[in-house]
């Protein structure tokens, strides 16, 4: 399998370099509010990477970090006038709730930015030994000037790096303006930790190579996240590790998820556009938003919006039809052949740089094909059919459930196909009116009536 490393600008090859377990870091959330589903494509694309590579057979080590300590959670903190760390706790237990109702069950470890002080403190001390840290009035910071490749990931050079629109930490004492702080002094009404470097917090960057140097050492395989932190946050991650080990590369692959937009625009808390995960499914299910994630290649922007939900969830509601339909096929047409093309073309999609879209487009391709002589299939075939559509929907978390067909309207669908065999068709458009007007809709096959709820 491939993936496209963001550093390189190529297609690289996915395996565990020590041997052993796949070693995957993806950013977690900074937990100061809900989750909204700009956040959340990025973790359904690395639940769908995982549950893909796991399937394969290959054992993978998922870490992600939890942000708990943060200019963010300080300033909600104050707002909402409650301690630090209750609020960061909050919302990481509805960052849990909100990952379960989507199914996202991959992740091996959460780690806790605040359990890892004792390692933050040590790498820091080695930065400041080897000369690339010092320590001003207010803190710690990382001298970019030390470190010759900063900016070798976003692609931007030391100059590029101290330009306005970076977002960095201010401070008129830095050393250059791109400098980001490492250790935070301590200030009135903030949590601190009494440390040998003084008393204080982590910034934010530290948090994360602190985390994944414990866990997985200096290197590691596949760092992945969202495209908005490749700079500066990624690129702090890599000037910190490289220079506090001295080697290189931090990672093998970089691994970015595109933007989710609204009109064009990224969806962001800060800009006001966002859609919270709890308000997306309180319209829609989980599945309509894991299948937007897929329908669209995890480094391509996604533009939102309600048309695009409805038809997704339009889609799904087809796919149900479509194997629903195969539980009553019992004809004679064997199509193994267009199977196995089907499991070929959809292997080769996700095994180049884990493309979806073409993996689903095989699916559909072979239901569009099965679809026009659907009452003709064998009962073999269509067992084989529906084990393959509802298979590959479920390593991206997509599961079909079969729609419920009250009683009643069985009922009345048998009465209805009694009036047509004895040719009473005026009483059975009655029944047919009857059972439409209760929601359903009445298809008839040769393989007799077909039920579906009315969407």
């Amino acid at each position: 399998m491939l993936i496209y490393d963001t550093l390189s600008d190529k297609k690289e090859k996915v395996e565990a370099t020590n041997g052993l377990k796949l070693r995957l870091f993806v950013c977690g959330p900074t937990v100061y509010d809900y989750v909204h589903i700009g956040n959340a494509r990025t973790y359904i694309v690395f639940d769908n990477f995982v549950r893909y590579l796991r399937s394969l057979g290959i054992k993978v080590f998922y870490l992600q970090n939890i942000t708990d300590i943060d200019n963010k959670i300080i300033r909600r903190a104050a707002e909402e006038n409650i301690n630090p760390k209750l609020l960061a706790k909050k919302y990481e237990n509805y960052y849990h709730d909100d990952e379960k109702a989507l199914g996202i069950k991959s992740v091996t470890k959460y780690a806790r930015a605040t359990a890892y002080i004792k390692q933050i403190v040590k790498q820091i001390q080695t930065l400041v030994k080897t000369g690339h840290a010092y320590k001003i009035d207010d803190g710690y910071y990382f001298d970019i000037t030390t470190f010759p490749d900063y900016g070798k990931l976003a692609k931007r050079t030391v100059n590029q790096a101290e330009d306005s629109v970076s977002r960095i930490d201010e401070n008129v004492n830095k050393k250059n303006k791109g400098d980001f702080a490492l250790w935070k002094f301590n200030k009135a009404g903030e949590p601190s930790w009494d440390t040998p470097i003084g008393k204080g917090r982590p910034g934010w960057h530290i948090e994360d190579t602190a985390i994944t140097e414990y866990w997985f050492g200096p290197q590691y395989d596949i760092h992945g996240g969202a495209i908005d932190l490749k700079f500066p946050h990624h690129e702090a991650e890599i000037a910190q590790q490289e220079a506090a080990s001295e080697k290189k590369p931090m990672v093998k692959i970089w691994m970015h998820s595109g933007f989710l937009l609204v009109g064009g625009e990224k969806m962001s808390k800060s800009f006001g556009n966002f859609v919270t995960v709890r308000d997306f499914l309180k319209m829609y299910s989980a599945e309509v938003l894991r299948y937007l994630v897929v329908a669209h290649h995890y480094r391509s922007p996604l533009d939102y919006s309600e048309d695009l939900a409805r038809q997704a969830k339009n889609t799904l509601n087809n796919l149900s039809q479509f194997l629903a339909k195969l539980e009553l096929v019992k004809g004679k047409i064997e199509n193994e052949t267009a199977l196995e093309k089907a499991e070929r073309d959809f292997s080769a999609a996700m095994e180049d740089d884990f493309n979806t879209p073409a993996a689903l487009a095989a699916v559909f391709s072979l239901i569009n094909e099965n679809q026009k002589q659907i009452w003709e299939l064998s009962r073999k075939n269509a067992r084989m059919l529906k084990k393959f559509v509802r298979g590959k929907l479920e390593l991206f978390g997509i599961g079909l459930k079969p729609a419920k067909i009250p009683l009643k309207i069985r009922r009345l669908a048998s009465k209805r196909e009694l009036f047509r065999s004895n040719k009473q068709f005026v009483q059975s458009d009655v029944l047919r009116k009857e059972m439409e007007a209760l929601g359903y809709i009445v298809e008839d096959t040769p393989r007799g009536p077909f039920l579906w709820p009315r969407e």
